[in-house]
């Protein structure tokens, strides 16, 4: 049943239980990581995902200076969302780590400080901007979430079939299942605002159109990004699956029927980052 308002969206995330719990962490076979083979061009984007992970509170503090951000329910889910993609980006890690491959300790520092001044005012800017737009602008920014949460899953999806790991699936799996329920928040949030905005509903799709890149992209260097997308998705199945999972859904919104930015951007990704090779990527 559609849900009618943003309120009823949070009551049903709010009712949904964690996946990445700290018993089902402390449950994992950490001990057996080195017991099944991964193949060595798969850091990099492992590293990559786990990067985009942590900075989620970069994401959320550039959302709250938005009308977006300030709207309360939007804001209650933010909290637990960034809270979970935070022990997403820990528990990637955790795995890098017992696969073989050191660390920092500080790492999520590093990876914050590694951001570009550039994409920091950047960001402001388009923050400012969304405030001279008012509220009409949530339409977009629960658009954007949608894709980005979608293309996510999707990410881990098709790294589950890569790398044929028995625990990073296990892992997967679960980062899915929370990743899942983020889309559909994102999702149903979308549907609403743009059913009841004309407007909206212009902004958004403009806004797609012209600026949608996959998420890290900026916030991540030009060559890591291209390589993670050009290994997952840089053949004719890659470029199908996000078509079919998730241009395909993001279609179903009011206003979207006929995208095509989310598949057109993959696929020019992908095609630079197959040519990347793995040394460079890191």
């Amino acid at each position: 049943m559609p849900f009618e308002t943003n309120q009823d969206v949070l009551n049903w995330y709010e009712a949904q239980p964690r996946a990445l719990t700290k018993e089902f962490i402390s449950e994992i076979p950490w001990n057996e990581v080195r017991d099944h083979p991964l193949d060595e061009r798969l850091i990099p984007v492992l590293l990559y995902m786990r990067d985009i992970e942590v900075l989620t509170d970069m994401y959320h503090r550039q959302m709250l200076r938005t009308p977006t951000g300030k709207d309360p329910v939007i804001s209650k889910f933010m909290e637990r969302w960034g809270v979970e993609e935070i022990t997403h980006g820990e528990v990637i890690n955790r795995f890098i780590n017992e696969a073989g491959v050191e660390t920092p300790v500080q790492w999520k520092e590093e990876v914050r400080k590694s951001v570009s001044s550039f994409y920091h005012a950047y960001a402001g800017l388009l923050s400012a901007l969304t405030n001279c737009v008012g509220r009409s602008f949530t339409a977009t920014h629960m658009t954007y979430g949608t894709i980005n949460e979608l293309s996510a899953a999707q990410s881990y999806r098709r790294l589950i079939e890569i790398a044929d790991h028995p625990v990073l699936t296990r892992i997967l799996k679960a980062i899915i299942r929370e990743e899942s329920l983020h889309t559909h928040f994102y999702l149903s949030v979308a549907r609403i605002e743009l059913n009841n905005s004309h407007y909206a509903k212009q902004i958004a799709r403009f806004v797609i159109e012209k600026f949608w890149t996959p998420v890290g992209a900026g916030a991540r260097s030009k060559a890591l990004t291209d390589y993670t997308i050009g290994t997952l998705f840089g053949d004719p199945e890659g470029i199908e699956w996000i078509d079919r999972l998730v241009t395909e859904k993001v279609r179903a919104l009011p206003g979207f029927e006929d995208l095509t930015r989310v598949t057109e951007e993959i696929a020019r990704f992908s095609a630079r980052g197959v040519k990347i090779d793995l040394e460079n990527a890191i």
